[in-house]
């Protein structure tokens, strides 16, 4: 899940360097934080919102399969 969402994130922004990715694993859920940095901000979570939901929903369906939940959390560094 981790390495998905580094990937994606890398590919949208200018900064590429400054993308951190860190995942905190609970029983049920993790939790997936994106770090990136604030003027490339805007890129990751796109207009009302539509990039940052579809990288949710692609989280979603992978971790479905994996039978785990995982949340993402988009930091500004």
């Amino acid at each position: 899940m981790k390495q998905l969402i580094e990937f994606i994130a890398k590919s949208l922004v200018d900064k590429p360097d400054a993308v951190e990715v860190k995942e905190v694993e609970g029983e049920q859920t993790s939790v997936i934080e994106l770090k990136v940095a604030k003027e490339d901000l805007g890129k990751v979570i796109g207009k009302q919102g539509r990039t940052a939901r579809a990288m949710r929903t692609i989280l979603s369906a992978a971790s479905t399969k994996m039978k785990k939940r995982s949340v993402l959390e988009i930091i500004e560094n």
